[in-house]
């Protein structure tokens, strides 16, 4: 049984449609690369999937709870949402707060955790994505690749069952990606479930599991990792591969 299942997700802005009946399954420890061309609707999906946008159709089942996904309450959302954590491009930290103080808000104010149990929960997380010697540090002060990182252990601190990623890398200097996709390489193998919309090839290839490559607001193709980069079923996905092989 899938941990998280998505089915017949419709979303327009306007008369334009972004998404047109995506589905997708997510079992425990799967690392799921979404893939495809700027405007494929990649980012639009994985925000309906979080309710950051309110789909236009579609259902959503989450560890056995199902949502109509236009109708849900927000009840429901708050519900769904304790169980996923989601990691955004431009970090989204609070500025005028410590970087330990932007992971314990979410235990605190979220769950309702005291601060000195939440404070022990982020130093952790801290630790684990090399960054706990920046625990009394504002953001302001560290790189795009630490800020990233605090992001991440923000969204670890809380115990997630599965971690959104939208394009965590797509802000940062490129001598600062690999510090961030190394955190997420660990992460995976230490059994994170993890969604990633990502133009990282090289993370898709060797960290990923599984594989949508999405088109025009369609999945295109869908499956194993190494059967999606070695003979892919589809004219466009070949295109696509063809396409990222000849930039690198």
């Amino acid at each position: 049984m899938s941990m998280l299942k998505v089915e017949n997700v419709r979303k327009s802005f306007g008369d334009h449609p972004v998404l047109q009946g995506i589905s997708l399954e997510v079992n425990r420890g799967d690392v799921i690369a979404i893939l495809g061309p700027s405007g494929s609707g990649k980012t639009t999906l994985l925000r309906c999937i979080n309710f950051l946008e309110r789909a236009d159709e579609g259902t959503l089942t989450l560890d056995g709870q199902t949502v109509d996904m236009h109708r849900a309450r927000k009840d429901e959302i708050v519900a769904l949402r304790r169980k996923t954590a989601f990691v955004f491009q431009n970090y989204n930290l609070f500025l005028n707060k410590t970087v330990l103080q932007n992971v314990t808000l979410g235990l605190t104010s979220g769950r309702g955790m005291n601060r000195h149990e939440a404070e022990k929960i982020a130093r952790n997380a801290l630790e684990k994505v090399g960054m706990l010697e920046k625990a009394d540090a504002y953001p302001i002060s560290l790189s795009g690749g630490q800020q990233q990182r605090v992001a991440i252990a923000r969204g670890m601190a809380t115990n997630p069952e599965i971690i959104y990623f939208d394009e965590p890398t797509s802000a940062l200097d490129p001598e600062l990606i690999g510090e961030v996709l190394a955190v997420m390489r660990q992460l995976a193998q230490d059994g994170m479930t993890m969604l990633v919309v990502t133009h990282e090839m090289e993370f898709a290839r060797n960290v990923s599991n599984q594989i949508i490559f999405m088109d025009g607001g369609h999945v295109i193709e869908a499956g194993p990792t190494d059967a999606f980069f070695s003979h892919p079923k589809e004219e466009r996905s070949r295109n696509f591969i063809r396409s990222i092989l000849n930039k690198e």
